[in-house]
């Protein structure tokens, strides 16, 4: 199941109590106060991972606790530190404040940790309360209680493309012709329910992660169809490649087909439309008409967009396709390397109360 929106609490450890004791031994006397502090509370840390892509495993635990100091003991022990709780999220999840809204962090790649939640101070013990008024101080101090946190994950899918287009364009059968992905694939419409991703390898240590999404169809931006939620899976990718149905079977204007897509792109992101894109018009191989496919090249040709004629059955044109593709992930890439002008990102966020940094798309 392909869940990826959660709502988890957590609840980081309380801190132990100190402890009232005092030093009782042979040969010692008045041996004073010996009570020892309150170990800490565990923290509560996110840490991404590329081996999960969902958030199920949220489902069924919604709520997440750390592990409580222990109390202090005597003869000055200090009680155990809790053990802190780690929890694995998926690489490309945001972590967001359910009652405010806030972003705390973007985990925008893997093996990155950010602590959510701290976990309580131990008490101190009575040793720390002598005094030369107060020699058999009887009183300790209480640990405090761990920071609890309601948050918001949600899932953007890390992926290089993305591929776009009306139900039945054709993207299953492309992600499956060129990566190891077995999505579903069937002759009605909104086969695709879920996102799926793909690995392209091109060869020479080179490969690309490629996004198949849900289809879209007009007014997909008022929750027609599956609605445009899945569109913020390909809001990290680096180009778009847009699908056209070349075939027949459609009964549809290719041009248009394009038009209503990049409409649907605009009213969920205007960033989304200023994505270097690519336009690969597909099933050549069930197309009859040569005016559907002269008409959709001319358009790209007016707007400036790349244009592909592609058949994921037969192989034609994809060649071409992945080669063109593979040199725009380079060149984006590239350009993600070089350091902003003035050696410092702007949008590097600081958050003091849990010592994280992060950065906003």
């Amino acid at each position: 199941m392909f869940i990826d929106e959660a709502t988890i609490k957590v609840k980081a450890g309380k801190g132990g109590d100190g402890c009232v004791a005092f030093r009782r031994e042979k040969f010692v006397p008045r041996g004073g106060p010996a009570g020892g502090d309150g170990g800490d509370g565990g923290h509560v840390v996110l840490r991404s991972t590329s081996r999960l892509s969902t958030l199920t495993h949220f489902r069924f635990q919604p709520e997440q606790k750390a592990e409580k100091g222990r109390q202090g003991e005597g003869s000055n022990c200090t009680g155990r530190t809790g053990r802190d709780l780690v929890l694995d999220v998926p690489a490309g999840t945001l972590v967001y404040d359910a009652e405010t809204g806030e972003l705390l962090h973007d985990f925008n790649a893997p093996d990155m940790e950010f602590c959510v939640a701290q976990g309580g101070q131990g008490g101190r013990g009575n040793a720390h309360f002598k005094s030369s008024t107060n020699r058999a101080p009887r009183f300790a101090e209480d640990g405090t209680e761990g920071q609890s946190m309601t948050l918001n994950l949600r899932l953007k899918l890390l992926a290089d493309v993305g591929l776009v287009g009306f139900p039945n364009a054709g993207k299953s059968t492309l992600i499956a012709r060129i990566s190891a992905a077995r999505p579903k694939i069937a002759d009605y419409p909104f086969t695709t329910l879920q996102p799926n991703l793909g690995v392209v390898d091109l060869g020479d240590f080179d490969s690309f992660v490629v996004a198949d999404i849900p289809g879209l169809i007009e007014g997909a931006h008022e929750g027609h169809g599956l609605g445009d939620r899945f569109l913020r899976h390909i809001e990290r990718t680096k180009i778009l490649v847009h699908l056209v149905d070349l075939s027949d079977e459609s009964g549809r204007d290719p041009v248009g087909d394009y038009e209503v897509i990049t409409n649907e792109l605009s009213c969920f992101s205007h960033e989304l439309v200023e994505k270097p894109c690519l336009v690969a018009g597909s099933k050549i191989d069930a197309m009859q008409d040569p005016g559907r496919l002269e008409a959709l090249k001319a358009h790209c040709a007016t707007l400036g967009i790349s244009f592909q004629a592609i058949s994921s059955v037969t192989g034609q044109g994809l060649d071409s396709l992945l080669r063109e593709t593979g040199r725009r992930v380079r060149e984006a890439r590239q350009a993600e390397r070089v350091p902003p002008a003035g050696g410092t990102d702007p949008n590097q966020v600081n958050h003091s109360s849990t010592g994280g940094t992060e950065s906003v798309e």
